[in-house]
C-alpha cells in the first residue's frame, strides 16, 4: 500500500481563498490538481499544481484588463472543470466578488455583476434576449465559440480574451482580508425569489478546514467532482477542500457516465 502523506493548509497561513491557491501551488508544484476529459483529443488529461497556477495568473491578467474594482461582482455559468477554477482564482485574487448563477437574468441583475462567463454560444443566444438589458453587465465571455456568432459588443471568445492580455503581467493577489466578501451563492427560489448569501473567504475556509478535521485526507486522494461547483457544497467540500489538503480532483464527464 503506498505512503500516505499528509499537507493541510491551516485557515491562517491561507487567509483568503487566493492565498490557499497560492499557498498550494508553492507547497505542491509537481503534484497532481486537476483530471477532466477532453473531448476533442478523446482522453484525460491532468495537470499539476505548477501549471494550474500559471493558469490562473494569466487569467487573472486579463480580469485585470477589465479595469473592474475589488468588490465589483463577476458571474459564472460554467460545466465543472479547471477553467471553473481558473476563473474562480482569478477573480478572488483581484478581490471581485464571483456570483456563481442559477436563475441567470434575476441574479445578474440583482447582484449588479459586471461580467458573464458562460460555456459556449448557444448557452449564449439562450440568455442573450433576457439580459439584453441589463446595463450592469459590460462583458460576457464565452467559453466555447466564436465571439463574432453575435452581434452584442460585449461578447468575447475567452481564447482571444487571454490572447489580448498575454503580453500583460498578471498583477499579484490583492492583500489578505479574510473577511472581505468573497461569494455570493443564491438560494433556489423554491419559497420565493432567490436571495442572496454573502460569504467571507474566512466562511469558506473555515468550514472546508472543519471537514478536515472530521476526515483524513491526504494529498495521494483523488477527489471526484460531480455536483455542480455554482452548489456551495461541492465548492467547499470537492473544490477548496482539496486545495487546502493537496489532493487532485476528477470531474467527472457527466451524470450519465458516473457509474
Amino acid at each position: 500500500m503506498e505512503d500516505r502523506t499528509e499537507d493541510i493548509i491551516p485557515v491562517e497561513a491561507a487567509g483568503t481563498l487566493a492565498g490557499l491557491f497560492q499557498e498550494r501551488v508553492r507547497r505542491s508544484p509537481g503534484r497532481p490538481a486537476y483530471r477532466w476529459f477532453d473531448k476533442a483529443e478523446g482522453a484525460w488529461r491532468e495537470i499539476d499544481w505548477q501549471d494550474m497556477g500559471a493558469r490562473v495568473a494569466r487569467w487573472r491578467a486579463a480580469l485585470a484588463a477589465e479595469g473592474l474594482k475589488p468588490g465589483e461582482r463577476v458571474a459564472i455559468q460554467l460545466r465543472n472543470g479547471p477553467d471553473w477554477i481558473c476563473f474562480d482564482q482569478a477573480a478572488q485574487g483581484l478581490g471581485l466578488v464571483v456570483v456563481p448563477l442559477y436563475t441567470v437574468a434575476y441574479i445578474l441583475d440583482d447582484a449588479w455583476c459586471r461580467l458573464l462567463l458562460v460555456q459556449s454560444g448557444s448557452h449564449w443566444r439562450r440568455l442573450a434576449e433576457a439580459v439584453a438589458d441589463l446595463d450592469c453587465l459590460q462583458r460576457v465571455l464565452l467559453l466555447e465559440g466564436d465571439d463574432g456568432e453575435d452581434a452584442d459588443p460585449r461578447l468575447r471568445d475567452v481564447e482571444a480574451w487571454l490572447q489580448a492580455a498575454s503580453a500583460a503581467r498578471a498583477p499579484a493577489p490583492l492583500p489578505a482580508d479574510p473577511h472581505a466578501l468573497a461569494s455570493i451563492v443564491y438560494t433556489s427560489g423554491t419559497t420565493g425569489r432567490p436571495k442572496g448569501v454573502m460569504l467571507s473567504h474566512h466562511n469558506m475556509l473555515s468550514v472546508a478546514h472543519a471537514g478536515l478535521t472530521m476526515v483524513d485526507v491526504y494529498q495521494e486522494d483523488l477527489f471526484l467532482s460531480f455536483l455542480p461547483l455554482s452548489h456551495t457544497l461541492e465548492r467547499t467540500a470537492g473544490y477548496y477542500l482539496p486545495v487546502m489538503s493537496g489532493s487532485c480532483v476528477a470531474f467527472a464527464r457527466s451524470i450519465a457516465q458516473l457509474a
